[in-house]
């Protein structure tokens, strides 16, 4: 098994007063050059956004783009016609394709906190589409949940990449084995609260790890926990 560590207090930092950003990647005005992506994953923010305050409406293209809302009260608006709001634990995609345009805005009285997950495509140029989904916190105790996959369904939101986004929630001492394809697969386990321990490596509230070279993780909860685990690619083919 080999590994790369994510600490958070190696991450970069950016505050505009409205919103505060702590960049996992190469972001913004963030560079690290052996920090710039992990196999198709190619951004991982952690954002805190003021009330009132929001992202105006921008373009993206060919980029697969998730947001998962683990505080506060957000709206999305877009060119494809799409207008929802959404709370905690709600989960949305946007396979951005050919282009699309949206906007965001913290819509509530509190500080909103929500991960910005960016994913290469698997094809260039499809048509653009949107998905949203909820996945309350007390829905997901001491259970992994698949939130985002390459394979269409109702229960989780689906994109255009061979990956695969599970959320769980779990009491102290749970443990949980995830086995994936160890051919071209690498995951990426973000701690959101918490601490966790991975196949013997301590990972703290806010650090992430890269795993790749095996083929199953044991994930045990030191304390309670919640945490994300990214399934994706490690190179395009």
């Amino acid at each position: 098994m080999q590994v790369q560590s994510f600490k958070a207090s190696e991450r970069g930092i950016k505050d505009a007063g409205w919103l505060k950003s702590n960049f996992v990647f190469s972001f913004s005005n963030y560079y690290n050059p052996v920090k710039s992506a992990f196999g198709t994953l190619f951004t991982f923010n952690d954002d805190y956004l003021a009330p009132g305050k929001g992202f105006g409406i921008h373009p993206h293209m060919n980029m697969e783009i998730i947001s998962i809302l683990l505080k506060g009260e957000m709206n999305h608006k877009d060119t494809l016609g799409y207008d929802t709001e959404f709370e905690e634990g709600g989960v949305q995609i946007m396979s951005a394709g050919s282009g699309l345009r949206h906007e965001e805005y913290n819509i509530g009285e509190e500080e909103v906190n929500f991960l910005q997950i960016w994913i290469y495509p698997k094809q260039q140029n499809i048509v653009p589409r949107y998905q949203y989904r909820s996945f309350p916190k007390e829905a997901r105790k001491n259970r992994l949940v698949t939130i985002v996959s390459h394979e269409e369904g109702q229960a989780h939101c689906w994109i255009n990449q061979n990956a695969r986004l599970s959320l769980g929630y779990f009491e102290k001492e749970n443990t949980t084995t995830y086995s994936f394809n160890p051919e071209n697969k690498c995951l990426f386990i973000f701690v959101i609260s918490g601490s966790v321990t991975v196949n013997g490596v301590d990972v703290p509230q806010r650090d992430a790890l890269g795993i790749w070279d095996t083929d199953t993780v044991t994930i045990r909860c030191n304390e309670e926990s919640e945490y994300l685990v990214i399934e994706t690619v490690v190179n395009q083919k």
